[in-house]
């Protein structure tokens, strides 16, 4: 009898850990974006809880350490300046192993700091009087994007080929050991437009779609963003 509480009591833990919702910190500033559809995309993924962070508070908190208090840190920022206890937070989490999801515009972030390449596993180049025209990045609103997807990755499995009307990016930089997760064709975007990187210890994910609410409001798009949410939560 003694050995079946013992049981019963180790499933019931076991069921309630399994239960407990993704804890989400979701960074946002330095570029504007439909708000309201944005916010309730993050609402219907019912196995997260999310705590919003706008720049440059988010950094401060970063910072801080408030990010030990998560499992996932989503960026959906677009923000330009960071100082050196920041820069070193941001390290400390990737051999921390702590997981990045980065989405659409913060590839552009940090113009000026090499090292978030490194994490990101691409970059964005913004035209700038010292930038060669050959290497600017480029972009193009309101587009059909014909999309394919990775078959064997958890982040995308299930998906196939899809489209959404967003916004594509061109002459953008893609690492060379990322793993591709999503490519289209479109002439004007770069063909690789999803991947995973490494960085140190952390596991890191890229999707560039997200531009507005026709995106936020897809099946697809949340489904991608749901599982790589979950992706990034699990065990390494």
């Amino acid at each position: 009898m003694k050995s079946y509480r013992l049981f019963i009591f180790f499933l019931f833990v076991s069921t309630v850990l399994q239960a407990q919702p993704i804890k989400v910190m979701l960074i946002t500033g330095g570029h504007s974006f439909d708000t309201i559809q944005f916010f309730e995309m993050f609402d219907a993924i019912e196995t997260i809880e999310y705590k919003h962070f706008q720049q440059p508070k988010a950094n401060a908190a970063i910072a801080a350490g408030r990010a030990t208090d998560f499992d996932v840190l989503v960026f959906y920022d677009m923000w330009k300046t960071i100082s050196e206890p920041e820069k070193a937070a941001y390290m400390k989490l990737t051999r921390e192993g702590k997981p990045f999801l980065f989405l659409h515009h913060s590839l552009v972030s940090y113009q000026n700091w090499p090292g978030f390449e490194k994490i990101v596993g691409g970059r964005y180049i913004e035209k700038d009087s010292g930038v060669p025209a050959a290497e600017q990045s480029n972009y193009e609103h309101d587009v059909w994007v014909y999309i394919q997807s990775s078959p064997n990755h958890p982040v995308t499995r299930g998906m196939g080929s899809f489209r959404l009307f967003d916004e594509v990016y061109g002459n953008y930089r893609v690492g060379e050991k990322v793993i591709p997760l999503l490519t289209t064709n479109h002439p004007k975007s770069t063909e690789t437009i999803g991947w995973e990187n490494r960085c140190n210890s952390s596991r890191i994910i890229y999707l560039q779609p997200g531009h507005d609410q026709r995106t936020f409001e897809t099946a697809e798009y949340r489904k991608l963003l749901q599982q790589a949410i979950h992706y990034l939560a699990a065990p390494q």
